[in-house]
């Protein structure tokens, strides 16, 4: 059992829905869980290993990502551990890791008990994904549908209704548009000010609540986007000689973040039963950058790989293992763009102690 959040209620709890036999097999639904299933959509932040599988660029399948994840294995988390996927199923009791996907060797009880659909590289601009080539939030969407379907036929068209339902969904996206869409490439910027692209942002992430509350959803966590300008590569690329936190990155995603939370009250208010709750990362990253020392940090300007202030994917590798650093506990970042495995738990933490009650 993992659950680190706690109720004197126990009807808080998700009980077992039912136990199956599937192909022969005896299937446990949930057991005692908060919510039967952690289903997630969105970005690197969150894909566990999804772009092992695409023709992309943009992959950590090799070391010394993973280095502390089990038995030093890099498994496509773009972090040297575990990912936000990962601690929010170990938050709620649901399972220890959430698996991508696209993972060919998944069997049902994993798929019952959640997965994640999210690929390093995406965001809700769908020229974002396209650049790079892996998935977008539209094709997540289709991978859903299948999925959906996968468990229609273990469960039925009603327990699948309820199942849904019940499962919290979690998206983690946006940061990418901002970041490279915008501001490391001339694709959207020429076109659009700042404010008209977080506009366009939005309303695409929007469009895909909307669609998700169609195929099912009720209880949707979402969280903003971080102090974009403050991690170590955005410093590095604008935040002048003395590497400060580029101030324009994070103008952005404060407006984004405006416009993301005011987005979500109104598809709350207009959607019956739609429990979409916006999860505030930019104060506690920000809070664990300026107060680094109360979490236990030493480093917050660069990552951990390589020389910190640009490796990440594809140049955070093998070549680097001479300046990458030997305590990473010590960072909050573990490359130039992901937090590392302990700033992640405790970020995590912070987010799902606030908001899991109006999951409920």
């Amino acid at each position: 059992m993992f659950l680190l959040y706690s109720s004197s209620s126990a009807t808080l709890k998700f009980s077992v829905l039912a136990l199956l036999f599937y192909g022969g097999c005896k299937v446990t639904v949930a057991k005692n869980a908060m919510f039967p299933a952690l289903i997630v959509f969105g970005d690197s932040i969150a894909d566990s290993g999804n772009n092992n599988y695409l023709s992309t660029i943009v992959k950590c399948d090799f070391p010394p990502y993973g280095r502390d994840f089990q038995k030093g294995k890099p498994t496509g988390r773009f972090c040297n551990g575990k990912v936000p996927s990962d601690f929010s199923a170990e938050f709620y009791g649901i399972k220890e890791l959430l698996p991508p996907y696209l993972d060919p060797n998944l069997q049902l009880q994993d798929l019952l008990t959640g997965v994640t659909f999210a690929s390093g590289g995406a965001g809700y601009d769908p020229l974002t994904a396209n650049v790079v080539s892996v998935l977008s939030l539209s094709d997540q969407l289709e991978l859903f549908k299948k999925y959906k379907e996968k468990i229609k036929s273990a469960l039925g068209d009603e327990q699948t209704v309820t199942f849904l339902s019940k499962a919290l969904f979690f998206i983690c996206c946006g940061s990418d548009d901002i970041a490279n869409t915008y501001f490391s490439t001339p694709l959207r910027s020429a076109h659009y000010d700042i404010d008209s692209y977080t506009d366009l942002a939005v309303n695409c992430a929007s469009q895909f609540f909307q669609e998700l509350y169609g195929l099912g959803a009720r209880r949707v966590l979402v969280g903003g986007l971080p102090p974009i300008g403050c991690v170590p590569s955005q410093r590095t690329l604008g935040g002048g000689l003395t590497r400060g936190c580029a101030n324009k990155s994070n103008y952005a995603a404060f407006l984004y973040n405006s416009k993301l939370s005011a987005q979500m009250d109104s598809l709350k208010n207009s959607l019956p039963g739609f429990r979409i709750v916006y999860a505030d990362v930019y104060k506690p990253l920000l809070s664990i950058i300026q107060n680094a020392k109360q979490y236990g940090f030493e480093e917050v300007n660069k990552g951990c790989c390589g020389t910190g202030n640009i490796e990440v994917s594809i140049l955070c590798n093998h070549l680097s293992d001479g300046q990458t650093c030997t305590d990473v506990s010590k960072f909050v970042f573990w490359d130039s763009y992901h937090p590392s495995e302990k700033a992640y738990k405790i970020l995590t933490t912070m987010i799902l102690n606030q908001h899991t009650k109006e999951l409920l």
